[in-house]
């Protein structure tokens, strides 16, 4: 067996066994922080919200998981991910049930702020600790593997949230919005408990590969960062790239957050109206886009090209996101218009993230890829704040929708400007 099938083998092996938890984890994760948009359906009559409070509340999460992301990450590279993780994953779950108990803007500000601070460190924690096993030339199509967990979220989380909001008003005296935090929350805290007793911290604790292997994915991380500069936080702060690194995530941002929590809305605009068909309708922008993201994942790791990769599906999400404001009466057109929007946005994530991997390393990489992603993703409490905001102005989501167009526009022409790898 040559070294090179071996590398093969072993890396299958490594992600059979990371894989499926890690993807299990995100789509619990993505699904408990906007399933808010399902919500909105029916909370905001029973409350009496505005569509500015629905906006403010779904958008104050990411100040929570903004203030707690850096630190977050950094005590994740100090104490291991499987403790980090599984402490996430467990707070989280519990204030995501809590939910139920929100009456006021006030309560619903609280829980969502609470619900970010308990998620903070997840998402930029496992892109780190997927730089411990595999090296830069690998992890375009590993990453986008687990990235389509928020399309398959989007998939599994449609149709279950409208059945649940659809069948389960009146049950114990909960509202249908309160069953769905309510019973969505469940995976979450089970999974806590799997990666505490199964994830491994590193390659040095996998007592499920050989020696030999061990040491040849050792070797191969270490090479990988060879060429990467040492460096600690205060220099990643001071970093142009960084910055650019976090203002390119910020525009993309804006595109997945406006079309996550608003998706629901949009579609019941085009006359859709029973709660149970506006979920399963949902389903289909996330299936195209979890199809689309594995292909350009593998196209870019084959090809050894990250920049087009990235510009050419952000172009697509913008043309996407224009035509839903050309069709927004038409159910047919403006679901196909949703598709392309949501496939565009949604693979800009995996390929972008291959970016900043790859001049990163060690602490600096655990302090900055949670910066980039703790400021990138102020995106996501602008975002649905503008589009509620808009909307309650102007009676139509289509501002908003053209706000984040040139979002998108903007996120591919600062890609243009970083050097090709």
């Amino acid at each position: 067996m040559t070294d090179t099938e071996f590398e093969k083998i072993t890396y299958r092996k490594v992600t059979r066994r990371l894989l499926p938890i890690l993807f299990l984890c995100f789509v619990a994760s993505y699904l408990d922080r906007v399933n808010v948009g399902f919500a909105k359906l029916q909370m905001l009559a029973d409350l009496g919200f505005s569509e500015t409070v629905y906006g403010l509340g779904a958008g104050i999460f990411f100040i929570g998981y903004f203030l707690f992301e850096v630190p977050s990450n950094i005590i994740l590279h100090r104490v291991g991910a499987r403790l980090w993780i599984a402490r996430i994953m467990v707070s989280w779950g519990i204030i995501s049930a809590a939910m139920i108990f929100v009456n006021t803007p006030a309560s619903f500000y609280a829980m969502r702020f609470l619900l970010g601070v308990a998620e903070a460190g997840f998402f930029p924690g496992v892109i780190l600790y997927l730089t411990y096993w595999y090296p830069a030339r690998r992890r375009g199509k590993i990453t986008a593997m687990f990235m389509t967990a928020v399309a398959v979220s989007g998939i599994v989380g449609g149709p279950l949230s409208g059945w649940i909001m659809n069948t389960m008003p009146g049950v114990a005296g909960l509202a249908g919005w309160q069953w769905m935090f309510l019973i969505e929350a469940i995976p979450s805290l089970i999974l806590g408990g799997v990666v505490f007793l199964f994830l491994d911290n590193g390659i040095s604790d996998a007592d499920w590969l050989c020696p030999t292997g061990k040491q040849l994915l050792t070797d191969l991380v270490r090479e990988d960062n060879l060429h990467k500069p040492e460096s600690g936080f205060r220099d990643v702060v001071r970093s142009r790239v960084v910055w650019h690194m976090a203002l390119i995530y910020f525009c993309f941002v804006m595109g997945l957050y406006g079309v996550s929590f608003w998706l629901p809305t949009i579609i019941k605009s085009t006359g859709v109206s029973n709660t149970l068909n506006i979920g399963l309708l949902t389903a289909v922008p996330y299936l195209a886009a979890a199809v689309t993201m594995v292909l350009i994942g593998h196209s870019a790791d084959k090809h050894q090209e990250r920049r087009w990769h990235i510009i050419l599906p952000a172009m697509a999400g913008c043309t996407g996101l224009l035509l839903c404001t050309a069709f927004a009466h038409n159910t047919t057109w403006a679901m196909i218009s949703l598709t392309l929007a949501t496939m565009g946005v949604l693979t800009t994530f995996p390929l972008f993230w291959s970016l900043p991997t790859a001049i990163l390393r060690g602490r600096a990489a655990a302090g900055g890829i949670a910066l980039i992603n703790s400021l990138g993703n102020l995106a996501g409490f602008v975002s649905p704040y503008s589009v509620g905001w808009l909307k309650q102005l102007t009676h139509s989501t289509d501002t908003g929708m053209v706000m984040m167009a040139a979002s998108m526009t903007l996120g591919a022409l600062l890609t243009f400007m970083v050097p090709e790898n």
